[in-house]
């Protein structure tokens, strides 16, 4: 089959999870792949066939996103931007003639298979927001929130051939054509054997992240922080807390080897770390209903405590209840990305003979 793979840049957990369905895609299919933002460059490094094209971007601040700024880092991107994406368009329709089209949240693709007729899959932990019932009691409070994020997602990639939804809670479906999988999970995640250690591994982007690091340095065990000092080279200690440059192999050997984890409520690093079955401290950053979610069911699940912001009692308590976690999560399992694949599978086989209808027909 030939396959068109979207990649959203907004965020690094999509084409982290993007990049191991492709690994497996293109030893079986005709793959071309368009990507914007860092998951251009990502997926640069380890594939071949990447388009780059523009793509929406979020403003950031103090772990919560800025609108204004966001509105207008994306008028100035989108002035350059959307030529672009049409010149990559009519090189796509010329170069390669894709049958089927996978979206990781990504519009571009999306529009390609739209407009040419070609079934779309959807393939992202986003959709979870729009297709399941969530637990209203869970909602509590984020109601406004919820109610927005849904209006986003729906009209994000509507009317889809079928709509995969990587997750590690699973509430019931309220829509036909969803199916929940688990986790996609890197090699090196399912290569990594857990071990209980001391530290406390903390992954911080966010601009403003100061009072976190003060917070940390009043901790009792050691901290290694990834994310706060980007510029680093090595590893620079002060007190308890180690910062630490990043890199893939250093972090998961972190992760694997740590007591629990601090970050936001991104899906991937949770995903991650539920699997190896250490107990997270999330705290999403403001203004995305998705990291909120995500905490929400961490902590219904018994696998972590959700915070609005990281404070000397909820970092304590967290702390104190890292062992009755670490019970819960001994209850939760995944065999690999086998599910996951397989579900691709099916949906890709199901959409190839819709396909093959669909010429027939024409002609």
């Amino acid at each position: 089959m030939r396959i068109l793979y979207g990649v959203v840049g907004e965020g690094m957990g999509h084409a982290i999870r993007s990049r191991v369905l492709l690994e497996k895609l293109v030893r079986e299919h005709e793959v071309h792949i368009v990507a914007s933002g860092r998951a251009k460059g990502y997926l640069e490094e380890r594939l071949t066939g990447v388009h780059g094209i523009w793509g929406f971007t979020l403003a950031y601040e103090d772990n919560r996103i800025r609108k204004w700024r966001t509105v207008v880092q994306n008028l100035k991107g989108a002035a350059k931007g959307w030529p672009r994406n049409i010149r990559r368009y009519f090189e796509l329709v010329r170069q390669f003639e894709p049958e089927i089209v996978i979206s990781d949240f990504e519009s571009f693709s999306y529009l390609f298979g739209k407009n040419r007729l070609l079934p779309v899959i959807s393939f992202d932990n986003m959709q979870i927001i729009n297709r399941c019932a969530l637990d209203p009691a869970l909602l509590a409070g984020f109601e406004k929130s919820y109610a927005l994020a849904r209006s986003i997602v729906k009209s994000k990639l509507p009317g889809c051939f079928h709509y995969l939804i990587t997750t590690f809670f699973c509430p019931p479906l309220r829509r036909q054509r969803t199916t929940l999988v688990p986790p996609v999970l890197r090699p090196e995640i399912l290569a990594a054997v857990p071990e209980e250690g001391e530290h406390l591994l903390v992954y911080q982007t966010a601009e403003g992240a100061s009072p976190i690091t003060e917070m940390l340095r009043k901790a009792e065990l050691p901290c290694r922080v990834y994310g706060v000092r980007r510029d680093l080279k090595a590893d620079v200690t002060e007190g308890n807390v180690t910062f630490r440059p990043f890199s893939e192999r250093g972090f998961i050997d972190d992760l694997r080897t740590a007591r629990a984890v601090v970050a936001s409520g991104g899906f991937t690093l949770m995903s991650e770390a539920v699997f190896l079955r250490k107990p997270m401290l999330a705290i999403p950053v403001l203004g995305q209903f998705e990291q909120i979610l995500n905490a929400l069911y961490l902590e219904k699940l018994g696998y972590g405590m959700f915070a609005t912001q990281l404070t000397h009692e909820a970092l304590t308590t967290f702390l104190q209840r890292t062992a009755q976690l670490s019970a819960a999560l001994r209850r939760y399992e995944q065999a690999g990305n086998a599910e996951s694949f397989a579900a691709l599978d099916l949906q890709i086989s199901r959409a190839a003979e819709r396909s093959r209808k669909g010429r027939r027909v024409s002609n």
